[in-house]
Formats: C-alpha cells, sequence, structure tokens
C-alpha cells in the first residue's frame, strides 16, 4: 500500500510539473507574438517618419529654390535716405527743418516706417526728427554685432553725421534700452530720455543651443513663409495694437514684411535670437539721471502695463498711459503719443528758464 500511495503521488507530481510546463510554454507563446507585434510597428513607425522627414526636406528645398531672389539690397527695397556710419549704411527718415533735435528708436522688428504718423506731428510742433532703422531691423545694412554695445556706437555716429546736438531720444520697446543706455553713457550728450511702450531691460539671452537648431533648409523656408504671410503679421498685428480695429490691409502689411526681404536678415536674426533682447539690469537703470519720462499704451499685451509701472518707479516719474493703444502706440494712437513726446520736450525748456 505504502507503494501504491507513493506511485499516486509520483505520477500526481509528474502531471503537476507537466502542466506547469504546459502552461509556462504557453505564456511564453502568447507574449512571443506580442513582442512581435510591437517591432513591427515600431519599425512602421520608424520608416513613417523618415518617409515624413524626407518628404518635408524636399518640400523645403523646393520651396527655398523657388523663392530664391526674394532677398534685395535695401536700397532697392527702399528709396528713402541713408547715410555711412562705421562702416555700416543707416537707413533713417527726417521731418522738421528747424528746432530742437528728437531721434526715434524703433523695438524689434520694426521699420521707421511705425514712426510715420507721430514724426510730422513733432516736427509741427517746431522740432526736427529723425527716425532710425536699427539694424538688424528696418532697411539699414544687415552689419552685426547686434549687441547693445554697437547700436550705442551707432547713434553717436548717426548724431556725428547730421549733426545732431543733444537731442531728445525717444525708444520704443526694444529701442528704450538703446535709449536708456545712450543717456548713462553720455548724460551731457543727451538732452532727455523717453521709454515708449519698453522697459529698457534685457531679456531672454544664454540660448546658444538655439542656433544649431535654425539650418537650411528648414530654417529658411520658415523665415520665408512666416515673414512673407499676410495672415501672420496680420495677426502680430491686430495683438500688438489695442481695441482699435488694426489696418491689416496688404499695404500695411508689407511695410513690416518687406524689410525681411533686405539680404543677411535671416542670417542677422540667427546671430541675435539666441543673446535674446539685449537691454540694461534694474540697477543701471536707477542710476539714469537725465531727463526722463515713461509713456506706455494702457492695452499694451507685450510689455504689461505693470512693468511699466516699475520702470517709472525706478525712474522717480510717473507712468504716462495712451488710452485704447496697445504696445503699437504710436500706430494706434500717434496723436496722443505725440502729445505727450512733445509736452515732455517742452518741460526741458521750461525746467531750463527757471533761475
Amino acid at each position: 500500500m505504502v507503494r501504491a500511495v507513493g506511485s499516486i503521488d509520483s505520477d500526481s507530481m509528474m502531471d503537476s510539473d507537466t502542466d506547469h510546463e504546459t502552461a509556462s510554454a504557453a505564456g511564453v507563446a502568447s507574449r512571443t507574438p506580442a513582442r512581435s507585434r510591437l517591432r513591427t510597428w515600431s519599425r512602421r513607425l520608424g520608416m513613417t517618419l523618415l518617409v515624413l522627414l524626407v518628404l518635408v526636406t524636399l518640400a523645403a528645398f523646393v520651396f527655398d529654390l523657388a523663392t530664391n531672389g526674394r532677398e534685395q539690397p535695401a536700397t532697392t527695397l527702399y528709396r528713402g535716405r541713408f547715410v555711412r556710419v562705421d562702416r555700416t549704411t543707416l537707413a533713417y527718415r527726417r521731418w522738421g527743418e528747424h528746432g530742437s533735435p528728437v531721434v526715434l528708436l524703433g523695438g524689434a522688428a520694426e521699420p521707421s516706417w511705425v514712426w510715420h504718423g507721430v514724426g510730422p506731428l513733432i516736427a509741427r510742433s517746431g522740432h526736427r526728427v529723425f527716425a532710425l532703422d536699427l539694424p538688424p531691423w528696418g532697411y539699414s545694412q544687415r552689419r552685426g554685432p547686434y549687441t547693445l554695445t554697437h547700436w550705442l556706437q551707432l547713434v553717436r555716429g548717426f548724431e556725428r553725421r547730421l549733426h545732431i546736438v543733444r537731442p531728445v531720444l525717444v525708444g520704443h520697446s526694444l529701442g528704450a534700452g538703446v535709449a536708456a543706455a545712450a543717456g548713462l553713457a553720455r548724460p551731457h550728450q543727451v538732452r532727455g530720455v523717453v521709454l515708449l511702450d519698453g522697459d529698457a531691460l534685457a531679456f531672454g539671452g544664454n540660448h546658444a543651443w538655439l542656433s544649431d537648431l535654425l539650418v537650411y533648409p528648414y530654417y529658411t523656408a520658415v523665415y520665408r513663409i512666416v515673414t512673407g504671410s499676410d495672415w501672420i503679421v496680420g495677426r502680430v498685428l491686430r495683438d500688438a495694437w489695442g481695441s482699435k480695429p488694426a489696418p491689416t490691409g496688404h499695404a500695411t502689411l508689407a511695410q513690416f514684411e518687406r524689410p525681411f526681404r533686405v539680404q543677411g536678415t535671416d542670417s542677422a536674426l540667427k546671430q541675435l535670437v539666441p543673446g535674446g533682447i539685449p537691454g540694461l539690469s534694474l540697477g543701471r537703470l536707477a542710476r539714469l539721471h537725465v531727463a526722463r519720462a515713461v509713456i506706455w499704451g494702457a492695452e499694451d499685451n507685450v510689455d504689461s502695463l505693470a512693468s511699466g509701472r516699475s520702470t517709472a518707479a525706478v525712474l522717480h516719474t510717473r507712468l504716462q498711459t495712451i488710452p485704447q493703444a496697445g504696445h503699437l502706440s504710436m500706430l494706434a494712437a500717434p496723436q496722443a503719443t505725440a502729445e505727450r513726446i512733445v509736452r515732455f520736450i517742452a518741460s526741458l525748456a521750461r525746467v531750463r528758464r527757471t533761475p
């Protein structure tokens, strides 16, 4: 009986081992097709992505070839005034022949055209007004470096060439940093500074890796599509305008798009973007002691009103706002913008006459 029982136990164990092996084999078999399917789908996904990359690359090459010749010399695209400063050809506009000088400095992607409403209004108040294209914007030659130091050299050289003495500098957005820095660098040669929709502070930077991503043919294709699209440029213009309806006809949009066709602009932006927006630190800005004014579009959503209040507080002056104007206050409300600038200049004359 013992042997019988042992025989039965042995048989049961053998059956159990057999069942376990069968189950294990079934599990392995069930996992094998799953892994095979995963590898198959991975290969298909990889091939799909590769095909898409090839197609996008070919499309970019074709688009770049089709749009070759789009870039032209600045003198072909702009028939206005130029002056040679420090081996750089600068484009500018001018209004008025008599009176104290005012130099208008635009912001990023802003040609001097943006001052076409404000410039003549200031000139009618008895001033000589100059609007300068800071490279790589507008129609000035694309010759770097695109740094605050170099822009200051160009502004000072521009003043010398045109015999401008102790101007009031009006800087919009990025240009506010240049105007403030000029007032710091040579306070006895700058009569006053107006920061218009710009806090004068540096922004961004330390993104050298970005230049590695801006490669041909993709960067060239994207650059030409974005800067030549009425829809994209119009959207940006509307967002920066304020609550008033922005003029988004092609004639207006072309004023912003055409400067991007100046030879060398795409390469210049590749140099500028990784370094961010040049400007001052808050500590340096606080040391600005020339006469100053801070003027802001009340509906600015690019540089917020909070930034304007902080800048005005640091400079110990009051913030002047322009109703129904966004970031492009000189375009959305040229009359109100010009009035505030002229009022500031008049205040300088009153201070000078005070015993």
